[in-house]
């Protein structure tokens, strides 16, 4: 999961928390990783762009502030930020802000519910630009060794260069860019869920929204508007009835607004959290989408949110069945072993953490999605035909599991 600290376009994946600290990135959502939240880097641009981005955006770090209490809202008052007004208070940002907030909610509720003991450490804050966010992090309780779900809403300015890396690639393009910056706004929630049983999955979940807000006569710079986000599975060990019931879930939230989802998604969640280097993927997969503004806005606004809300429904029924089994040394060799690969995709790959590290934000919330412990053995091989092997062979061949 990164955090919102990645780049505007994906913020996906796997990262994402609150959206960063710096001005052009809403990804400390990582949000906008864990893993998640996050302004991540438009893959269709050349290095080029990107290193222009990083370079510019490096210039505009704003940190962020702490503050001692939660705010209602973290909206301005145009956009529905005030309780006294009714101005915007049914715009999308105010919609969806509301959204994954109570979705915050929802799910440390069902995570404290879960362990039985422990309880999320909540830390607040807010940026000069406009914006704030909510961090919370359970650690090292009775289930859960680290779970961490971290909401972001940020308005900032980003370069010219930055806008053109994270627009959307089917949005227009115009090629006259204006030398001034173009604000913009970025909100979301993202999630990595760790439980210390090796029989349980880790969890990584992430939805987000973006604008750019500038004039709608400024040349080359267009109002755009995107949805990102998903949610995908990564256990130790294969147990097919848990895969199926969490890939039914994802399925049956895609199918209420076009059946051409679940499968698109499915396979986009497979190609992302790819591990170039040892050609394999994070784990089991899900969904995941990015750069959606092709469709209405008011579906779009309504299937993220039922992704969103299905998260518990998904998760938790897993992590009830398998939080208690026994479990032995060479079963939490190989937990450690997989957690080595969710490190070595997150702090190579995935665009929400690498923009963070870049660009100087919060560094608690973009490493927030790695776990508290890990393992890497020199050449390690499971057996074939072994539980381990069975694992690690459905992340080199992903597979239909519903």
């Amino acid at each position: 999961m990164a955090t919102m600290t990645t780049m505007i376009s994906s913020l996906p994946s796997t990262s994402a928390f609150q959206l960063p600290t710096s001005t052009p990135s809403p990804t400390t959502l990582a949000l906008i990783n864990p893993t998640s939240t996050t302004i991540s880097y438009n893959r269709r641009k050349p290095n080029k762009t990107k290193n222009l981005l990083i370079r510019a955006s490096s210039r505009m770090i704003e940190k962020e502030t702490a503050e001692t209490h939660r705010p209602d809202t973290f909206l301005r008052e145009s956009d529905g930020g005030s309780s006294n007004q009714d101005v915007g208070t049914n715009s999308v940002r105010a919609r969806f802000e509301k959204m994954i907030r109570e979705a915050q909610d929802s799910v440390c509720a069902a995570i404290e519910a879960a362990d039985g003991g422990g309880k999320f450490k909540e830390d607040v804050w807010s940026r000069p630009g406009g914006g704030g966010g909510i961090s919370r992090v359970l650690q090292d309780g009775a289930v859960w060794e680290k779970a961490g779900v971290n909401v972001s809403v940020v308005y900032g300015v980003m370069p010219p260069e930055a806008y053109r890396a994270a627009k959307p690639a089917n949005s227009a393009e115009n090629g006259n860019f204006k030398p001034e910056p173009v604000p913009f706004f970025a909100a979301g929630i993202s999630s990595v869920l760790h439980p210390k049983n090796p029989f349980a999955p880790t969890l990584h979940f992430n939805y987000r929204y973006f604008e750019t807000d500038a004039p709608k006569d400024a040349p080359g710079a267009p109002r755009q508007w995107w949805f990102g986000g998903g949610t995908d599975l990564t256990p130790a060990y294969i147990f097919e009835e848990d895969v199926r019931h969490f890939h039914s879930v994802q399925k049956a939230a895609c199918d209420k607004f076009d059946p051409s989802f679940y499968p698109r998604f499915k396979k986009w969640c497979d190609d992302y959290f790819y591990i170039k280097h040892r050609d394999e993927r994070r784990g089991l997969g899900g969904i995941f989408f990015d750069d959606l503004n092709d469709y209405d806005q008011e579906m779009l606004l309504s299937f993220a949110t039922e992704c969103a809300n299905s998260v518990v429904d998904a998760y938790i029924p897993i992590i009830e069945r398998r939080k208690d089994l026994p479990f032995t040394d060479q079963n939490k060799a190989w937990q450690q072993l997989r957690r080595g690969r969710y490190v070595e995709f997150n702090l190579v790959y995935d665009r929400g953490t690498t923009f963070g590290l870049k660009t100087g934000g919060r560094i608690e919330s973009i490493l927030v999605s790695l776990p508290l412990t890990a393992r890497w053995e020199y050449d390690h091989k499971p057996e074939e035909g072994s539980e381990e092997w069975k694992l690690l062979d459905a992340c080199i061949n992903p597979k239909e599991w519903i």
